[in-house]
């Protein structure tokens, strides 16, 4: 049984390493096997527990960007009406974006669900895998071109990537179902390479990361009502406390980009 304080200690850490680019899961997965607690993390219900702390964190990020996403839902209905995707209705051609930029973790994730989960128990590949997403990161650092301006956030330079690169960031944010790589990290990586500043690219992969953690919380918190080791209230209080925490992460985190890069992360 997981207790209420390990459900705050996950919760707290799920808020903040969730957004910033060192992996939620990879965490999730280490702290309990680094302070032997006796959990399966392989169970659905334990699962359930970590994706209703990702949905706090989204219901977070969709508070702080709601004026963003009124203006994408909108665009996108109006993209519908008029049956096309016009180049110079930002909003509308962003929401579309997002939405390519979606569907290969959420296909991938569909297909290779219970594979994936297994890892939750593999603290040893998890360790490794955090190792790389470091390496993943810094090289990202040194490859990203250097003809960026970065300069103060712009949708429309989000609107204009190409349908190509948008799935780029796609297939980059992929690699952060196996615990240990960012998901944050790797989208951030997949937008730097395509020519985006720090502070678009960490904008467009918070935006991102509101529809994929929506998803998964609509699969797997039904799980919470059956038997298992983790109940409903241990995952509201963690929940609440993911929040908290992503709250303030998020806070600090659109003001690091501005002039940061993801080099400290790396190390």
């Amino acid at each position: 049984m997981i207790s209420y304080l390990q459900a705050i200690i996950l919760g707290l850490l799920q808020g903040f390493a969730e957004l910033f680019p060192i992996s939620s899961l990879g965490h999730t997965v280490l702290i309990p096997a680094i302070l032997h607690w006796n959990i399966d993390q392989s169970t659905n219900s334990f699962v359930a527990f970590i994706v209703l702390t990702h949905l706090a964190t989204s219901l977070v990020l969709l508070g702080f960007f709601w004026r963003d996403w009124l203006a994408i839902i909108s665009g996108m209905l109006r993209s519908l009406q008029q049956r096309e995707i016009r180049k110079d209705d930002t909003y509308a051609r962003l929401g579309w974006l997002l939405v390519v930029s979606t569907v290969p973790a959420g296909v991938l994730g569909l297909l290779f669900e219970q594979a994936l989960q297994k890892l939750f128990a593999a603290a040893t590949i998890v360790a490794i895998a955090l190792i790389l997403n470091g390496v993943v990161l810094y090289a990202v650092e040194m490859l990203r071109k250097r003809s960026v301006q970065d300069g103060p956030h712009d949708d429309a330079r989000l609107a204009a990537l190409s349908w190509r690169q948008a799935i780029v960031i796609g297939i980059a944010q992929c690699l952060a179902l196996i615990p240990g790589f960012s998901r944050t990290g790797l989208s951030m990586g997949g937008g730097l390479v395509s020519g985006l500043s720090h502070e678009n690219a960490a904008r467009y992969s918070f935006l991102l990361a509101t529809p994929i953690i929506f998803a998964a919380a609509v699969l797997k918190v039904p799980d919470l009502f059956g038997n298992g080791p983790v109940g409903l209230g241990e995952a509201l209080v963690g929940a609440v406390f993911a929040a908290i925490s992503a709250y303030f992460s998020i806070r600090f985190l659109v003001r690091y980009f501005e002039t940061q890069s993801l080099r400290p992360f790396a190390y």
